[in-house]
């Protein structure tokens, strides 16, 4: 084998191997890739089906139901709620009136099952796109308010 051959081989064969490597990588972003959505955004249909997506708000006061290690309770953003089940062991923090972001996908049966749930750490804190989430519900609840 000629040295140029010998060199294209070993480029093709760089080339093979870098091009499978950015493939696995961004195979692996791909599936560990969820989004937020409000339950505004759910409720438009915004929020992919069978797909693993994060919705955030507040828990309606009143609506934690406990059946053993099943929990079921409404995400709201004061305009639009979305119904969550979860089983498993919930955070300490949890509560109702209180600001949560759960993990999951929204089932056959149209409600949001969740495989985890995250409750703020502290009265200050909330994620940003759950502010962000919050202060828009309240502006356009305000303004449907004002016509």
């Amino acid at each position: 084998m000629k040295p140029r051959h010998k060199r294209a081989a070993l480029i093709v064969g760089a080339l093979a191997t870098i091009g499978i490597a950015a493939y696995f990588v961004l195979n692996a972003f791909q599936s560990n890739l969820v989004f937020f959505f409000t339950p505004s955004q759910v409720e438009s249909g915004e929020a992919p089906k069978n797909r693993t997506f994060r919705v955030g708000g507040m828990v309606k006061t009143g609506s934690v139901h406990r059946d053993n290690l099943t929990v079921s309770f409404i995400v709201t953003d004061t305009l639009k709620e979305v119904p969550v089940t979860y089983t498993g062991i919930l955070p300490d923090l949890f509560r109702e009136g209180k600001g949560v972001v759960a993990q999951g996908q929204i089932k056959g049966d149209g409600k949001f099952t969740a495989d985890e749930v995250l409750a703020k750490h502290d009265e200050n804190y909330m994620p940003p796109e759950a502010q962000h989430a919050m202060d828009q519900a309240a502006l356009e609840k305000a303004s449907k308010t004002l016509k």
